[in-house]
C-alpha cells in the first residue's frame, strides 16, 4: 500500500503520542520536502514534540521524505489556494497513484477527492486503528477528549464528537 501524508495528521498524531499507528496500519508513509520542512524543521524551531516524533519515524524508516521542489508542480496544482505542503502532497499523490492520502485541511481534502484520490484524516486514522483492534473504545474516547481540549490540534470539536458517536453506534 502506498500512502502519503500532509502535515496536519502527522502533527496531530505526533502530539497525541500515537504516530506509530501509521506504520502499524499502513507500513511506510511518504511525505514531501515541504511537509518535512513544516513539521520537522519549523517544528523543532518552535520546540514542538511532534517534530522529534516524526524525525524519529524518518530515522527508523517508518517514514520517508520524497525530495521535490515547487517548480515541479504543474499549473493546475501550483495555483491552488493551498499551502506548499498540501500542494506537494496532492501532486505526489496524483503522480505516484497512491492508495491513500492523509489530509486534515478541508480545502485540501475536497481537492483530493475531486481528483479521485482516497483521503483520510487524523480521525479516520484513529477509527481505522480502532477497527483493527489497535486501540480500544476507551482509548479512542480519551484521544478525542484530548483533541477537543488542545488548541494546537485543529480538528473541530463537533466533528470529534460525531466520529466518536458513530463508533459507539457501530460498536453495539
Amino acid at each position: 500500500m502506498i500512502v502519503i501524508s500532509d502535515s496536519g495528521p502527522l502533527m496531530a498524531l505526533g502530539k497525541l503520542g500515537i504516530l506509530e499507528l501509521l506504520a502499524q496500519l499502513y507500513g511506510q508513509v511518504r511525505l514531501t520536502t515541504a511537509v518535512y520542512a513544516e513539521v520537522v524543521v519549523k517544528g523543532r524551531e518552535w520546540g514542538y514534540i511532534d517534530a522529534s516524533v516524526v524525525a524519529g519515524a524518518i530515522q527508523t524508516g517508518k517514514m520517508v521524505v520524497v525530495e521535490m521542489s515547487d517548480t515541479e508542480l504543474p499549473p493546475d496544482v501550483a495555483f491552488l489556494p493551498l499551502d506548499a505542503g498540501e500542494k506537494q502532497t496532492l501532486y505526489l499523490a496524483l503522480k505516484d497513484k497512491v492508495d491513500l492520502v492523509f489530509f486534515d485541511d478541508l480545502k485540501a481534502r475536497e481537492e483530493a477527492l475531486s481528483r479521485d484520490l482516497t483521503v483520510k484524516g487524523t480521525l479516520g486514522i484513529i477509527v481505522q486503528a480502532f477497527r483493527a483492534g489497535l486501540v480500544t473504545l476507551k482509548e479512542v474516547q480519551a484521544i478525542v477528549d484530548i483533541i477537543i481540549e488542545r488548541d494546537d490540534i485543529w480538528i473541530e470539536a463537533e466533528l470529534c464528537r460525531q466520529v466518536l458517536s458513530n463508533i459507539k453506534i457501530t460498536k453495539r
